[in-house]
């Protein structure tokens, strides 16, 4: 979920109604507004009561929680780094605190540390419509300067929360997959067709271990019916004028391309400077990305999360919704200024995130480089994003390099069968809250199980309001006790929906 967006979104539905599409409807709005919003879906103390439902299951997945975010399970490019002696160990806790699953499903490690299981299904075809549930138990470091209310490893509870790097991103899910499914075999239960957990060890670095995950499946003929990974969350306080959660569910992720600007100039030493050296070449192509940023866009999945959200709303969000044949260039336009979050969900964005010049102070550079950091907004790629790059800085001396990258992946539907399943699971954890599409912004591992699935999704049932967001990959990073609960009772409806 994009942390910040409900003053965002807000902000932009405000200007699109204060400029109007049309004189009558401008006028409605202002009656509307005068007269006060329209009947909210629910409150809050709805929203907080459903996520009470699976208390019995809260309490004994948060203890679990506890204890593996105390494994120091972060990744590294360099192997030296690594302490293999925390995913080792975080391994043999799994094999422990969940028996039956280790019972019941097969496993095999995939690139080293990543864990692949299998649940056989019972019927004749149970390999016909395969699931794939995914997580990932390494984590993002814990700088040593940062002064966390309870140590980022200690996995303490207090306050209805569990604390700890990991909480969140993404030992939570795997908790609450893990619980839904060692329950379920308690009760004796066995899906029809055959389930698939894939949980990473370096998806916040590499993400390797998912590629291979799917290279493996592949080569066995495995064509998941559905894939589910982290991304979205139940959200409050995310849209204006709703006071429910918003359990939004990613049909889509934004592509990711590393490009490199490099200059060439003569050198020299810097009491005798050119007009235009390596370093002012490069930053004129910086001022030139910065001032021409790319054309705003609204699909489908950011256009039925609009509609959706302001079916549940008040009077005058719902106007704009409910008549986006109207308003929906407007609103693409407005999302564009209004704030980071909205103009991330409507275009491709570019960050210019390291820079390296000269290594004296008195000499001129003889190479300039930068990075350029760009999310790929769905509907574009790779190549088309660097011809606009090149066409936007309009000069030959300024040379472009992709260091990494992927397109965006394609978007799943928010009609068919498998999201009407994510539908109804979220029914039954979060009965007040609102289910909707939306596009994510950054990467997951799932990305790579569009080449395998047409229907891949990015959803954790895990209930955050934006101080909860705000924690992931960041300090005090936590879980409310409740949501793993609520999350056990997602995964179980999900898992015994499958048929």
């Amino acid at each position: 979920m994009p942390k910040g967006s409900a003053k965002s979104i807000n902000r932009a539905v405000t200007a699109a109604l204060s400029v109007g599409a049309a004189g009558a409807a401008a006028v409605m709005s202002a009656r509307a507004l005068r007269a006060g919003p329209g009947t909210p879906a629910g409150d809050f103390g709805a929203a907080l009561n459903a996520a009470e439902i699976g208390v019995e299951f809260a309490q004994p997945a948060a203890d679990i929680l506890s204890e593996l975010i105390r494994f120091r399970t972060v990744y590294s490019p360099l192997r030296d780094r690594i302490e293999l002696d925390q995913f080792t160990g975080f391994i043999e806790a799994l094999e422990r605190l969940y028996p039956g699953v280790h019972t019941a499903l097969s496993r095999e490690f995939v690139n080293g540390h990543g864990l692949l299981f299998k649940w056989s299904g019972v019927r004749a075809d149970a390999g016909a419509r395969p699931t794939v549930l995914m997580a990932h138990y390494d984590v993002v470091p814990v700088d040593v300067r940062d002064i966390w209310t309870h140590p980022g490893f200690s996995g303490h509870q207090e306050d209805g929360y569990v604390w700890g790097r990991g909480a969140l991103d993404d030992k939570g899910a795997l908790v609450v997959i893990m619980g839904a499914i060692e329950a379920l075999l308690e009760e004796g239960f066995t899906p029809g067709h055959d389930v698939y957990l894939s949980f990473g060890n370096n998806e916040e670095t590499a993400g390797d271990s998912a590629e291979a995950a799917v290279a493996l499946l592949a080569s066995r003929g495995v064509e998941p019916w559905l894939v589910l990974d982290e991304g979205g969350a139940v959200a409050l306080e995310a849209f204006p004028g709703l006071k429910v959660p918003a359990a939004v569910i990613g049909v889509a992720e934004k592509g990711i391309l590393d490009l490199e600007l490099l200059v060439r100039g003569a050198g020299g030493h810097a009491s005798t400077p050119p007009r235009m050296g390596a370093t002012a070449r490069l930053a004129q192509a910086i001022v030139a990305l910065e001032e021409n940023p790319f054309p705003a866009s609204m699909p489908d999945p950011i256009a039925e999360m609009m509609r959706r959200i302001g079916a549940h709303s008040g009077f005058a969000l719902r106007l704009v919704t409910e008549n986006l044949w109207a308003f929906k260039a407007l609103l693409t336009q407005v999302f564009g200024v209004v704030g980071d979050e909205t103009r991330a969900l409507t275009r491709t964005s570019v960050a210019v995130t390291m820079l390296e010049g000269s290594k004296a102070s008195n000499v001129l550079a003889s190479t300039a480089r930068a990075n350029a950091n760009i999310r790929i907004a769905v509907g574009e790629s790779v190549e088309s994003v660097v011809a606009r790059v090149r066409s936007i800085i309009d000069d030959p001396e300024v040379e472009l390099r992709v260091v990494s990258g992927h397109d965006p992946s394609p978007i799943s539907s928010f009609t068919n069968e498998q999201f009407g399943l994510l539908s109804r699971a979220v029914a039954a954890s979060y009965p007040d809250a609102v289910v909707t599409p939306y596009i994510q912004t950054g990467a997951t591992d799932s990305r790579h199980f569009t080449s395998i699935s047409p229907a891949v999704y990015r959803f954790s049932p895990l209930l955050m309001d934006a101080a909860d967001r705000g924690t992931l990959h960041a300090v005090n990073e936590r879980v409310r006790v409740s949501s793993l609960g609520a999350g056990v009772v997602f995964y179980r409806e999900l898992l015994q929906g499958l048929g």
